[in-house]
């Protein structure tokens, strides 16, 4: 059988012991992975290894020797508690060996919990799970995290208090960063708010949330936005240090103007203008963009577009002789000046 969206949640936090077994597919190898964590946990508990009830094979192993999978489904444990075996990185090429262990299970068995790559709907591997009645198929996809599969991680690592803004703020993480890391910064997030049971705030996130390259572009930008004109030189050396390019560089800064000049054009005002972003901004992000919108106002942030628009052109001019980044470093110290006029 197959399962998909909030069905497939629901089986990954509380699977059914009775059921001979699950596929779990994907091209993120990093999203299967989890989720296979998740299941194996929630089924057979956290001491499984020490206690021998989970064996693991590989797809390989089974091309090699297809009777050892039915075999390690078949033993008997030396300790209580439900069994598994997993097999990792199956293909159509082990589907013979695994159909076989379907066929020959019977109630008391281990568990069968393959994971595979992507697999195509015409896969011998996903028909033969899709079709039996007592097992199922989970296809895992590129999507971000639903706002209730971050509240089952959060909740797993204790946190519990947690406020909208803090809530949009981590969704919006995790749609920009991988699974992994994601859960490497839940981890870090637990161990910053041990024994803390106030409510998580947007500081405790920053304090923990991945830093960049994209993360030091936007201290560059907001020290130009801010008129820190003589700061400029030491953060685009370390920016330059990253190998960021300057093409990057005035992308980047397009960008975050046009923000602004969003904000700061809309009829009702930088207050309603900061509103209507999507995706919204939070927090002290928020705030900041605010001021810096409300400090330049619409006709110099028209200026400023101007002035990178031209940049953008020079950079990308087959005459360009001067050092790329020299010529964006002046554009920046251009329009930080062009921030103090009034």
């Amino acid at each position: 059988m197959k399962l998909g969206g909030r069905e497939a949640d629901g089986y990954f936090a509380k699977p059914d012991p009775q059921k001979v077994g699950l596929l779990i597919y994907g091209a993120d190898a990093m999203r299967v992975a989890l989720k296979r964590q998740q299941v194996l946990r929630a089924l057979l508990g956290s001491t499984a290894e020490e206690e021998m009830r989970l064996t693991r094979l590989s797809g390989g192993d089974l091309r090699k020797d297809p009777a050892q999978l039915l075999d390690a489904v078949k033993a008997v444990g030396f300790f209580p508690g439900p069994r598994a075996v997993f097999v990792e990185e199956a293909n159509d090429s082990a589907t013979p060996a695994i159909v076989s262990a379907l066929s020959e299970w019977a109630p008391g068995d281990a568990q069968i919990i393959i994971t595979a790559g992507q697999l195509k709907a015409s896969s011998k591997l996903r028909k033969a799970f899709e079709t039996h009645n007592n097992a199922y198929a989970v296809g895992i996809y590129d999507d971000p995290p639903s706002r209730s599969e971050i509240e089952r991680i959060l909740g797993s690592e204790g946190i519990q208090n947690i406020p909208t803004d803090s809530m949009s703020a981590l969704s919006d993480i995790a749609a920009e960063i991988g699974p992994g890391d994601f859960s490497r910064m839940i981890e870090k997030l637990a161990l910053y708010k041990y024994q803390d049971q106030g409510p998580l705030t947007l500081d405790d996130i920053d304090a923990v949330a991945p830093q960049s390259t994209e993360a030091a572009l936007d201290d560059l930008l907001n020290v130009v936005a801010e008129g820190r004109s003589q700061e400029i030189g030491p953060v685009l050396s370390r920016l330059q240090a990253q190998g960021t390019q300057a093409v990057t560089l005035c992308i980047g800064a397009t960008r975050h103007f046009r923000t602004l000049y969003s904000i700061a054009s809309d009829p009702g005002g930088p207050a309603q203008g900061i509103g209507r972003l999507r995706p919204p901004l939070y927090g002290k992000r928020r705030d900041r963009m605010l001021r810096q919108a409300q400090n330049w106002g619409a006709a110099r942030l028209e200026n400023a577009l101007t002035l990178l628009t031209d940049t953008d052109l020079q950079l990308r001019s087959a005459g360009q002789t001067a050092p790329a980044l020299a010529v964006m470093e002046r554009a920046m110290i251009r329009l930080a000046m062009l921030s103090r006029k009034r």
